[in-house]
């Protein structure tokens, strides 16, 4: 896929610059190129804003995935759990229907031992009623004997009945305490399933924006380094016609965004700011012309690759001047001071993935030099598009 991309985006800078070197033909006068070049940063400053924000809907979607997952465990967490109860619960109602078992052979028994002692007062073969018993007593102590046997007989029966009822309605409660229990379980259960098959479908619906997303980027990039192509052909040409004696004085009559080739000057005019005299200034933003247009890479800190920190790092490095070589550490070098009073050499951030996020070195009339992750090294326009809409004021002041 990637190089299917990478293919497409070829033929359409070859394409689009094919078709500028035959407009060239007629572009011949300064402001005519001027105005192509200003017309193509405009639309680069669309794009890159578009590119920003279908950056942002992504790790939007990412982040709503990364919460739906959580919740998709949890909810695998708590089938688990249900489950387990309703296992217990049917291991119960088994042991319970056992016990229900038990009590019947139990009672059986106690049936029998009625039985039997019943037998030992039985007589020629026959059952001996309670009339029976007293008046066949053979003495007054054989009568207490019987009449106490059939005393104890019946007390017994007695208890032997009570305690056989209290045992069926113990586990009668038992066995519909159970049930209802299963029956509650096995509702939570199918809730909880629903839930999950919500999610999933959630999860489905927001892969699928992902990649629609992904897409966009991907054409925009495309459609990004085609405009690059074209204005790097524009700036060749402007630069073409300046004089090459004073290349800083040559680079600042367009003021413009470039990736390769367009010197921009420090201005002596600058509104609000007054004569760069220093040295150390001087060296550090000339030390980026010369490698405009190198790619953007990731902690690169030399002249083979930059990313925004690296670039201001190594660029006042050159000037003999130490600056940490993070965004994060950067942002608290030097001094502070208010956009109003802004003059060539200060640092500029923009506000893009996060707050201070990107940083550059302001060079004058509304300019900055810095490592843009599209086009690489480049001078660009902070007064206007992309870069006026994430900068927010924060400037810091290396060199006095």
């Amino acid at each position: 896929m990637r190089k299917s991309i990478v293919t497409i985006a070829t033929v359409v800078v070859v394409g689009l610059s094919s078709n500028l070197i035959v407009d060239s033909v007629y572009a011949e006068t300064t402001s005519e190129l001027q105005n192509k070049q200003s017309q193509v940063q405009s639309e680069r400053s669309d794009i890159q804003a578009k590119l920003s924000d279908a950056e942002a809907e992504v790790a939007d979607v990412l982040l709503e995935l990364e919460e739906l997952n959580e919740e998709i465990k949890e909810v695998e967490a708590a089938l688990k759990s249900n489950q387990d109860m309703i296992d217990d619960t049917n291991e119960q109602i088994t042991t319970t229907e056992a016990e229900i078992d038990e009590l019947e052979v139990e009672i059986d028994k106690r049936e029998e031992i009625l039985s039997d002692r019943m037998v030992t007062y039985q007589k020629n073969g026959g059952n001996i009623g309670f009339l029976d018993v007293i008046f066949g007593s053979k003495s007054f102590t054989d009568f207490i004997s019987r009449v106490t046997a059939i005393n104890k007989i019946t007390s017994s029966d007695a208890e032997l009945v009570e305690q056989l009822e209290t045992d069926k309605a113990e586990v009668a409660d038992k066995l519909a305490e159970l049930s209802n229990l299963k029956t509650e379980l096995q509702g939570m259960q199918e809730t909880i399933l629903v839930q999950k098959e919500e999610n999933e479908a959630k999860k489905t619906e927001l892969s699928e924006k992902e990649n629609s997303l992904q897409a966009k980027i991907d054409d925009l990039q495309i459609e990004e380094s085609a405009l690059a192509a074209i204005e790097s052909e524009v700036n060749r040409q402007l630069a073409a016609k300046r004089t090459t004696s004073n290349p800083v004085a040559s680079a600042g009559s367009n003021g413009s965004s470039s990736s390769g080739g367009d010197l921009t000057t420090l201005s002596k005019s600058e509104s609000n700011a007054p004569t760069v005299s220093s040295d150390v200034i001087q060296t550090a933003i000339n030390a980026g012309y010369p490698h405009l247009g190198t790619p953007y890479v990731w902690a690169g800190k030399g002249p083979g690759g930059f990313d925004c920190s690296g670039f201001v790092s190594w660029a006042y490095g050159q000037a003999g001047v130490y600056l940490p070589s993070s965004t994060a550490a950067m942002q608290y070098s030097g001094t502070k001071v208010s956009y109003s009073n802004i003059q060539p050499g200060d640092i500029v951030f923009f506000d893009t993935y996060k707050t201070n996020g990107h940083v550059g070195i302001y060079i004058g009339n509304g300019n900055f030099i810095g490592a843009q992750n599209t086009t690489g090294l480049a001078v660009a326009n902070m007064t206007s598009g992309y870069w006026a809409n994430h900068f927010s004021g924060h400037v810091r002041r290396v060199v006095n």
